[in-house]
């Protein structure tokens, strides 16, 4: 580790130290630490606990109750898989199941190499150009599991969109 790279506990600390104590202020907290750090850390949720002066369970109940948290480091590149009526009646799950081959993980999960987190999604909102997939803020319509292919060899020789 490089001298000036803080450790996730001090970046942890440091978020924390910059906010308000209360219990009104959970949600925020939460929120600026997977801001700060991406994810909230098990370090976070103690830390959290402490400075609000509530249980870890609490924090981690509404952490689990919001899809907006998240409990593990995300890829670099966030791949959602709609699973919406549209998209499946025009084969999104083949197209799912061509991602986690190709990517070698299953929804809710990230490469080993911390690449890609891929997700479902209960509707990206773009029906008519179902089946749709999303990486990061791009979306792609019309899917295929060839098109899949063609779009993640683009993003493996080093794209970053």
């Amino acid at each position: 580790m490089k001298e000036n790279e803080a450790t996730l506990e001090e970046r942890v600390q440091a978020v924390l130290s910059e906010s308000q104590d209360g219990r009104g202020g959970l949600i925020l907290l939460l929120q600026k630490v997977q801001g700060e750090l991406g994810y909230v850390p098990e370090e976070a949720i103690l830390g959290i606990s402490h400075k609000l002066g509530i249980a870890a369970s609490e924090v981690f109940g509404v952490l689990t109750f919001y899809a907006q948290f998240r409990l593990t480091p995300q890829g670099r590149n966030l791949v959602r898989a709609c699973r919406g009526t549209a998209c499946h009646v025009r084969g999104g799950v083949a197209i799912r199941k061509a991602v986690e081959k190709g990517l070698g993980i299953k929804a809710g999960e990230t490469t080993a190499d911390m690449e890609y987190t891929l997700e479902t999604v209960a509707c990206i909102g773009a029906c008519a150009l179902a089946p749709t997939m999303v990486i990061n803020d791009r979306v792609y319509g019309q899917m295929t599991t060839k098109k899949a292919e063609e779009i993640f060899s683009e993003y493996s020789g080093g794209r970053d969109d």
